[in-house]
């Protein structure tokens, strides 16, 4: 997935410092939907001004015009907005539908913006109401019976997973559907110079995951922060890197859910069509992996995982070596074979070059590969498939609302016939409209086939900007990801 802007995640990584809190958890007290939730965050900020947005979601009734209000405690004070009328009486804000955005069905939601001055603090409203209806609670609180549930104990150590025909299966030979999350973080965080994860990754956030009745978590990582390149801040980098992620590969394994281990960030500099930054560093999604250090990554990752076939390899995130080359022949030979590809100014690492870096080294663990397009396009993977001596070669698909291959027909044409040879999962699937009508036909085509699928991502970031699952590490589902976490809980709850 293409991440939301540079300076977004930034502002995510440095908000603490800023405002003290991004986004206004949704806390309910029995679990009940609330009436309306919303989300407040500040998405940016200055000496004496800030910007600020908030997404309402409607549980309710349908209604054909809405009101939102809320109390500032600092000061703050509205010059200007968009998507809404805004106004501001003493410390009371007012946000009114325009005409063209007031219909509001159950469950949908709506965004706005607005411009405000600030001095002294800016703190967060903890407080909203739509409609004079009180946010982000219980609709019907009732008193509990029982003292309160914790986190669900750890269910114990995932399966060790080979394939079987155009299955995945645990050592007992029984089906595994890979269904769970993504969680971005350990791809841009260490390259930026600003910790390791965004967020916390503690037992208690995994427990969050696993409470949405997920069985898989799939972690980007960055190539030159676990090589320890020189770029990298120490602190972030090599062993204290590999530590960081074996330890929370091991909390995602305790909680029954498989690890995939995945490389979204790598070295090389492209500056060519679609390039994602002119930097030579790994600092952006690339168009194919570089020769000079993934090799070495994998032989790494794979001695370091070889032991434990519960954790899974995805090669590289989301291969387009298309958008340079001339030709499709070009590019799946390019995917495939690397060495000097059209359009490419470094060395390419081709799959076949990264399969055999992971059994060179003895480890026998499932091995992911995405196809091209931003791993949209599996057309050609069967014909340009690499060879795996252990036979345990899963393909790889991203499917977004604004992809090309994002239909039915689609589907049926280039995805099926891989999925009767091999095991099919969709490593990233999502949408950018902050709902989630889009992934529930996803999974629809995907449960139909009894195929695997994770959602992108588990990160507190706007769904708008990129497509965000949760809006506090609890496991608050944003209006998108209701859709994933209710489809868990109803087939594996």
């Amino acid at each position: 997935m293409r991440h939301p802007p540079r300076s977004m995640l930034l502002a995510v990584a440095g908000a603490t410092a800023l405002v003290g809190a991004m986004v206004v958890p949704v806390v309910t007290a029995s679990g009940a939907t609330p009436a309306c939730t919303v989300e407040y965050s500040v998405t940016s900020q200055w000496d004496t001004g800030f910007q600020g947005a908030v997404q309402i979601t409607n549980n309710m009734a349908p209604v054909t015009s809405w009101s939102l209000s809320f109390d500032f405690a600092g000061g703050q004070k509205v010059t200007q907005g968009w998507n809404a009328k805004w106004s501001q009486s003493a410390t009371t804000v007012t946000a009114t539908n325009e005409s063209w955005n007031g219909s509001l069905g159950t469950g949908a939601s709506v965004s706005a913006g607005f411009l405000a001055n600030w001095s002294g603090s800016n703190a967060v409203p903890s407080a909203f109401k739509l409609n004079g209806t009180t946010c982000n609670v219980d609709s019907e609180p009732t008193p509990p019976t029982s003292p309160p549930p914790t986190s669900p104990p750890p269910s114990g150590t995932a399966p060790a997973l080979h394939v079987s025909g155009n299955k995945l299966v645990d050592a007992d030979g029984t089906n595994r559907r890979l269904l769970g999350v993504n969680r971005s973080g350990g791809e841009f965080m260490c390259v930026q110079g600003y910790g390791i994860w965004d967020g916390p990754v503690d037992d208690a956030a995994v427990a969050a995951i696993a409470d949405w009745k997920a069985n898989v978590v799939r972690i980007p990582l960055n190539e030159e922060c676990w090589l320890g390149l020189s770029n990298i801040k120490p602190e972030y980098a090599g062993a204290n890197y590999i530590a960081a992620v074996k330890d929370l590969v091991a909390k995602v394994e305790a909680h029954g859910m498989t690890p995939i281990v995945e490389l979204h960030w790598t070295y090389g500099q492209y500056t060519g069509n679609s390039a994602g930054c002119s930097d030579v560093h790994a600092t952006c999604q690339k168009p194919m992996p570089d020769a000079q250090y993934t090799p070495s990554f994998w032989s790494s990752v794979a001695s370091t995982f070889k032991g434990d076939q519960a954790v899974a390899f995805d090669l590289f995130n989301e291969p387009y070596p298309d958008r340079a080359t001339s030709t499709t022949t070009q590019a799946w030979q390019c995917w495939r074979d690397g060495g000097t590809c059209p359009g490419i100014g470094y060395e390419v690492a081709g799959m076949q070059d990264l399969v055999d870096a992971v059994r060179s080294t003895g480890a026998k663990n499932v091995i992911m590969a995405g196809g091209l397009a931003y791993s949209n396009d599996l057309s050609q993977w069967l014909t340009y498939r690499p060879t795996d001596p252990t036979g345990n070669l899963v393909a790889a698909y991203h499917v977004y609302n604004f992809n090309t291959c994002a239909s039915e027909s689609c589907w049926n044409s280039t995805l099926a016939p891989v999925a009767a040879q091999v095991p099919l999962v969709a490593g990233e699937m999502g949408e950018n409209t902050c709902s989630h009508a889009f992934v529930d036909q996803v999974m629809k085509w995907f449960d139909d086939r009894g195929l695997s699928y994770l959602g992108w991502t588990w990160n507190t970031w706007d769904c708008s900007a990129g497509p965000s699952l949760i809006s506090d590490y609890a496991g608050t589902p944003t209006a998108y990801g209701i859709g994933l976490r209710d489809h868990l809980r109803a087939l594996n709850g």
